[in-house]
């Protein structure tokens, strides 16, 4: 039987260059550089290492598991009991008075956060952002008065190249702080071509657990991405490994030291569908690429800017649109209220247009409330649903409205089984589309209660006594 293919957060990256027939006689140790050209790369990574490896870190932290015996669970006995669970991963330091970048799986859910320096001091981290949509967290150390971290710039450039050979540092599966190199496979990978989760940089060097949040740095020293996850069938590197770009890792630093909670990101305003060989043949595109316009956002920027149902939008200033998830991605990356331009493809004709980046309305208001009082929906925190929850929850906001489950906390909605990401549809026959309908619904007792929610696309009606 062939073994399941897995997405496995860990972060670090190897493939070992080809052996050189001729070995050049090592320079001295005070005439070292940073390599200029591919010749003197072959002599040595040593000095992009010296430049780049001391911003390298080390990251720890602690988490409270609740964990019951099976034996005892299996006839109801047995008080959970709490287990402390550890976590390490890698990060990288961005700037010189102790902000660091690294995975938000690293330190998601976790508490009593250290950070391991490349000297081995260490020191407590506070989280100042988490982003789970990008998997990025900006952490901060207090560093001794006066003293100045070394730092990993990241890189201003875009136009790394399938081939470029990268370095990736990091501390796989706790041994120390380990050095890989590889080349970039790929560019603009995504994992899933409708959604938004694009542009990752592949490469061919392992990455291994303990690795998550670690530096994949350029033959200039750069940070051009942080390494995320890999693909493999073992659990081990196969040599496809993932890294998040610097554009994204920039956009989420630079939010942090605005003193941010989230993120904002641009949103396109339109339900995109990756163009397809059977859609380019429908249409006739000849190659299948690009982002096919199936409904466009009321009052959106797509709208605004003359984006209309049935265009194919072939490029994001200037660049080529792979998919659906390269354009959110092209958008994604500018700040709200920059100038985008796109081109669409309409029939059979090219057409310029021009663009205002814009966050997605948070039309209707969140109205975050948790839900009180003897009902399923007890200890639940729900609030309503608009573009802009929709794009926190990554999920399509066309056609759907109502009020979304964001947590549940100990009470009955949790012990029913209600869970994040449910949208409630109706109860007791009610149809609800707003917190205000919910909070009416359950404010009287009942001895039955009739809910309809959407789960996972699937609407599913369930009746519970109390």
């Amino acid at each position: 039987m062939c073994a399941q293919r897995l997405l496995i957060p860990t972060l670090a990256l190897l493939a070992a260059a080809a052996p050189l027939a001729v070995r050049a006689e090592p320079a001295p140790e005070a005439g070292r550089v940073v390599p200029a050209n591919a010749v003197a790369m072959k002599q040595s990574f040593a000095a992009v290492v010296k430049h780049a490896a001391p911003a390298v870190v080390n990251i720890s932290s602690k988490r409270v598991v609740r964990q019951q015996d099976p034996f005892w669970q299996m006839f109801g006995m047995g008080a959970p009991r709490n287990r402390i669970e550890g976590s390490l991963g890698s990060g990288v330091i961005v700037r010189a008075d102790g902000v660091i970048v690294t995975n938000n799986h690293v330190i998601e859910g976790g508490a009593d956060i250290t950070v391991s320096l490349s000297d081995r001091r260490e020191f407590k981290a506070k989280v100042l952002l988490a982003d789970t949509r990008a998997d990025l967290a900006i952490l901060k150390i207090d560093v001794p008065a006066g003293e100045k971290l070394p730092v990993m710039a990241i890189a201003d450039r875009g136009d790394i190249e399938v081939g470029d050979l990268v370095l990736a540092i990091g501390d796989p599966f706790g041994v120390g702080q380990t050095v890989t190199n590889g080349i970039v496979s790929a560019k603009n990978r995504t994992a899933n071509p409708d959604g938004d989760a694009g542009a990752y940089i592949q490469t061919d060097a392992a990455i291994n657990p303990g690795n998550s949040g670690g530096a994949l740095v350029s033959m200039e020293g750069d940070l051009i991405g942080v390494n995320s996850f890999i693909y493999s069938q073992s659990g081990q590197s196969s040599g496809i490994g993932f890294a998040i770009p610097a554009a994204v890792v920039r956009r989420v630093v630079e939010t942090a030291m605005n003193g941010g909670q989230t993120v904002v990101r641009p949103w396109f305003g339109a339900r995109l569908q990756s163009v397809t060989p059977e859609i380019a043949k429908t249409i006739g595109l000849a190659t299948p690429s690009g982002a096919l316009v199936a409904d466009v956002w009321p009052g959106g920027a797509a709208a605004k800017a003359g984006v209309k149902q049935g265009d194919v939008v072939t490029t994001v200033d200037g660049e080529p649109v792979v998919d659906a998830a390269a354009l959110n991605y092209a958008i994604g990356n500018h700040r709200p209220g920059e100038t985008v331009r796109v081109a669409v493809r309409r029939d059979k004709a090219e057409r310029p247009l021009t663009m205002q980046a814009e966050a997605a309305p948070a039309t209707p208001a969140r109205d975050e409330k948790v839900i009180a009082g003897r009902n399923p929906f007890q200890g639940a925190t729900v609030v309503n649903l608009s573009p802009a929850v929709a794009e926190e929850v990554g999920i399509d906001p066309f056609g759907r409205a109502g009020v979304l489950v964001t947590k549940t906390a100990s009470g009955v909605a949790q012990q029913l089984g209600v869970q994040p990401g449910d949208i409630i549809r109706a109860v007791n026959g009610r149809d609800i589309k707003s917190v205000t309908d919910l909070t009416s619904a359950v404010v009287a007792p009942a001895p039955v209660w009739q809910v309809t929610i959407e789960r996972n696309g699937r609407q599913l009606t369930a009746t519970f006594r109390t």
